[in-house]
């Protein structure tokens, strides 16, 4: 079964305060991108590497692709405003993928993505429509309103969403088919979109990374920077 991994790189990290997109600022000696590129390159499982890049980064963000995708990107398309926007690009792009084709996407501002992780998804795809990566809540999570606790779900319930996400493209077609229709759509991730729309889909939850981190402040450069040292050392990330 053919899969096709999907990095999204289409955020400008406006919260990092830089004034490049975060997933061009280099950790390590190497640009962000460059770390998931290389990753998904790699993978004997995935046949396809595309980028989604936000707009007017497309020429560095192919550079990029040439550089550590070891000629197996095939594209460099442009994204959107937001996450749900730039995956409507990918399925734009992808239009002529059969049903039944795996996809998968991944957030380039998490470039500490495993191998272990993606043979994990691929293999909950066997048998599920919709794969989320998770790790399990260590602080505990409460709904606020108002600036006053409303609810307190208990911490062995919940789980923190990374990426990859996988699903077969026909399922996440559908899905967003019927959230493109409805004019109160939001989401920040295409297994929310599938949860919402579809919720008759099962989304399996494999196991995660805590160093599959997402660099998103200030201070998850610094570790990034660490993570990426011992890479360079030889030890495993």
């Amino acid at each position: 079964m053919r899969t096709v991994a999907v990095i999204l790189a289409g955020g400008t990290g406006r919260r990092i305060g830089a004034a490049t997109p975060k997933q061009l600022l280099d950790v390590g000696g190497r640009p962000i991108l460059g770390y998931s590129v290389a990753t998904f390159a790699a993978h004997p499982g995935v046949a396809d590497v595309r980028v989604v890049m936000a707009p007017g980064h497309l020429p560095v963000a192919r550079e990029i692709a040439d550089r550590y995708g070891n000629g197996r990107v095939s594209r460099v398309i442009e994204g959107g405003a937001t996450r749900s926007e730039s995956t409507l690009a990918a399925l734009r792009d992808l239009a002529a993928e059969p049903d039944d084709v795996r996809i998968l996407l991944h957030d380039a501002a998490r470039p500490f993505v495993t191998s272990e992780i993606i043979d994990r998804c691929l293999a909950a795809l066997e048998s599920f429509e919709a794969v989320a990566v998770g790790v399990p809540a260590t602080d505990t999570v409460v709904a606020v309103e108002d600036g006053l606790v409303k609810e307190m779900p208990p911490r062995d319930a919940l789980s923190r969403f990374q990426t990859p996400q996988g699903f077969k493209i026909g399922t996440l077609r559908k899905a967003y088919e019927a959230a493109v229709a409805d004019p109160g759509f939001a989401a920040t991730d295409d297994c929310g979109v599938v949860h919402r729309y579809l919720p008759d889909v099962p989304i399996r939850v494999v196991e995660g990374d805590e160093r599959n981190l997402k660099v998103t402040h200030p201070l998850d450069i610094v570790i990034a920077e660490h993570l990426a040292g011992r890479t360079a050392d030889g030890e495993a990330v």
